[in-house]
C-alpha cells in the first residue's frame, strides 16, 4: 500500500514539472517564434524581393479588384465563423472548398493571450464585450477575408530557404509534374495484381524500396507489381508552392500518377501513418477496387462530440510536453512556423552534407535512406500537409471507417508498434472498434519506424500472406 502511493505521487510529481518545465520552454519558443517571423519576412524581402505571409494572423479583409482577384484570376478567401474559418477558393465562374485546417491560424500561445488581453484593456468595456457577443457562431454573420498566404504563393520555383539540388528540383525537369513512383513488377510484365504502397509523414517511397521490396519472395515478385509512391511535396515529386497540401490535392495527384497512369482496376494498399489517412480516403472514394487494406500506425483519434476535431488531434500528436522528446519534437513542429522553417532551412538545405557526415562516421555502415525520406522536402509541404492532413482530417476519418465498414467489401490488417511513442496503440485499437472485422497486431518493443526497419524480412511474409488471402474468394461481413 505505501509503495502505491509512493508510485502515485511520483507520477503526479512527474506530470506536474512537465507541465511547469513546458510551461517555461514553450514560452521562450512562443517569443522565438515571434521574433523569427520578422527576421524571415526581412529575409524574403531581400531574397525575393516582396514580402511574405505567414500564418500568425488572421487573414486580412478581402478588397474588391478590378480584374476579379489575383494572379490568373483566383482570388483565396475564408469564411469566418466565430473564432475558426475554413478557406474557399474563388475562381472566375465558381467558388469550391479547399480542404485548409483552422490549425493554420488557431494556434493559440500564452504570447498571443497576453497581447489580445492588453489590446482588450485598451478598449471600452461595452465593446468589448460587444465584440464577445459577436463571436458567438448563431448570431455572426459570415466574412469573406482573402488569404493572402495563397495568394502570395502562387510560384513554381524553389524559395531561397529551400534544397536547389538536382535531387530535390528534378521534378522541375518534367513536363507533365506528376508523382515520382517507384516500380517493381515481373520480368514478363504480367503481373497478376497491384499493390501501392503510400508512405508516412515527413517520409519517401525509399521507406517501402529500401526494406521490403528486396525482401519479397520470388513469388511475389513475380506475381505483384509493387509501386511506391513520393507522395506530393516529397522526395523527387512536385514541391510547388502554390499548393496548399491539401487532401483533395494529394488524393489526386495519387489517382492521376498512380490508379490513371498505371490502369489500375483493383489493387492493395500499404501505407504508414500519415499515409492511413490518405488510403482511407481512396478506399472511400474507389470502393470496388481496394483488394485489402494495410494501415500501419494509423493515426486515427476519436474526436469527443461537441469538440472541434482539427484542434482536438493536433493537442493529442502535439501536446506541447517536453517529455517524451517525440512529444516534444511534434510540438514545435506543429505550433511554431517559423522555428520549424528554421529546423527545415538548417536540416533540409544541408540533407547532403549530413548524410556524408553520417556515413563518414558510421564508417559507410550506416544506410541513409531515412535520412532522405526524412529532409527531402519543403517546409510548405511538411507544414501545409501535417495541418491539412493529420489535423485538417480529424473528424473526416472516423467518417471514412465507417465508410469502409459498411461499403468496402475488403480485407482490413492494422499493425501497431507497442512501443510507439508519436501515435497511441490506442488509434488502432479505435480503428478495431469502428471496423470490427479488421485485424490487430500490436508488435512488442517496436515503435513509429521500427514496426518495419528491422523486421522487414517478417513484415514482407506477413503482407504476402494478407494478399494470398484477401485473393482467396470469401465473405466479409458488411454491415
Amino acid at each position: 500500500m505505501p509503495s502505491t502511493r509512493l508510485k502515485l505521487h511520483s507520477m503526479g510529481f512527474s506530470r506536474w514539472l512537465n507541465r511547469t518545465v513546458g510551461f517555461i520552454v514553450f514560452f521562450v519558443l512562443d517569443i522565438v517564434d515571434f521574433l523569427l517571423c520578422f527576421t524571415y519576412k526581412t529575409l524574403d524581402f531581400f531574397f525575393e524581393s516582396e514580402w511574405k505571409p505567414c500564418y500568425c494572423c488572421p487573414p486580412p479583409e478581402a478588397k474588391p479588384t478590378a480584374a476579379g482577384g489575383s494572379r490568373g484570376g483566383k482570388m483565396i478567401v475564408s469564411e469566418r465563423s466565430g473564432d475558426y474559418s475554413k478557406v474557399v477558393s474563388l475562381t472566375r465562374t465558381k467558388i469550391h472548398l479547399d480542404e485548409i485546417s483552422d490549425t493554420l491560424y488557431s494556434r493559440p500561445s500564452l504570447l498571443t493571450k497576453l497581447t489580445k488581453l492588453v489590446k482588450c484593456f485598451k478598449k471600452d468595456a461595452v465593446k468589448c464585450y460587444d465584440e464577445s457577443k459577436k463571436r458567438i457562431p448563431s448570431t455572426k454573420k459570415t466574412i469573406l477575408t482573402v488569404n493572402s498566404t495563397v495568394v502570395e504563393k502562387l510560384q513554381r520555383t524553389p524559395r531561397w530557404s529551400d534544397c536547389h539540388c538536382t535531387f530535390c528540383t528534378s521534378w522541375l525537369s518534367s513536363s507533365n509534374h506528376s508523382l515520382f513512383v517507384n516500380v517493381q513488377q515481373p520480368k514478363d510484365n504480367k503481373a497478376q495484381e497491384n499493390v501501392v504502397f503510400i508512405h508516412g509523414f515527413l517520409s519517401s517511397s525509399t521507406f517501402w524500396t529500401e526494406t521490403l521490396f528486396p525482401n519479397f519472395s520470388d513469388s511475389a515478385k513475380s506475381s505483384y507489381r509493387l509501386l511506391a509512391v513520393d507522395l506530393l511535396g516529397y522526395g523527387k515529386s512536385p514541391k510547388p508552392n502554390d499548393s496548399l497540401y491539401t487532401l483533395k490535392e494529394h488524393l489526386e495527384m495519387i489517382e492521376r500518377s498512380v490508379i490513371s497512369q498505371f490502369r489500375l482496376k483493383t489493387f492493395h494498399v500499404v501505407a504508414h501513418s500519415l499515409g492511413c489517412i490518405l488510403a482511407l480516403a481512396l478506399a472511400v472514394k474507389h470502393p470496388g477496387a481496394i483488394k485489402s487494406l494495410t494501415l500501419l500506425a494509423p493515426p486515427y483519434y476519436s474526436v469527443p462530440k461537441g469538440v472541434q476535431g482539427t484542434q482536438y488531434v493536433m493537442r493529442r500528436v502535439a501536446p506541447k510536453e517536453v517529455w517524451p522528446p517525440m512529444a516534444f519534437g511534434a510540438s514545435v513542429a506543429s505550433w511554431y512556423e517559423h522555428i520549424s522553417r528554421t529546423v527545415s532551412l538548417v536540416l533540409c538545405k544541408n540533407h547532403h552534407l549530413l548524410e556524408f557526415l553520417t556515413r563518414l562516421l558510421t564508417g559507410n555502415r550506416m544506410r541513409t535512406y531515412l535520412i532522405e525520406g526524412f529532409l527531402c522536402h519543403t517546409h510548405n509541404a511538411s507544414w501545409h500537409t501535417l495541418h491539412n492532413i493529420i489535423f485538417g482530417s480529424g473528424s473526416k476519418v472516423e467518417a471514412y471507417l465507417d465508410h469502409i465498414r459498411d461499403n468496402v467489401d475488403c480485407d482490413v490488417t492494422v499493425f501497431h508498434g507497442g512501443r510507439d511513442e508519436l501515435i497511441p496503440v490506442e488509434c488502432s485499437y479505435g480503428v478495431k472498434r469502428k471496423v470490427p472485422r479488421a485485424r490487430i497486431h500490436v508488435v512488442p518493443d517496436k515503435d513509429h519506424i521500427t514496426i518495419v526497419v528491422g523486421r522487414q524480412k517478417e513484415f514482407a511474409r506477413e503482407l504476402e500472406l494478407i494478399w494470398r488471402r484477401s485473393t482467396t474468394p470469401q465473405l466479409h461481413t458488411i454491415n
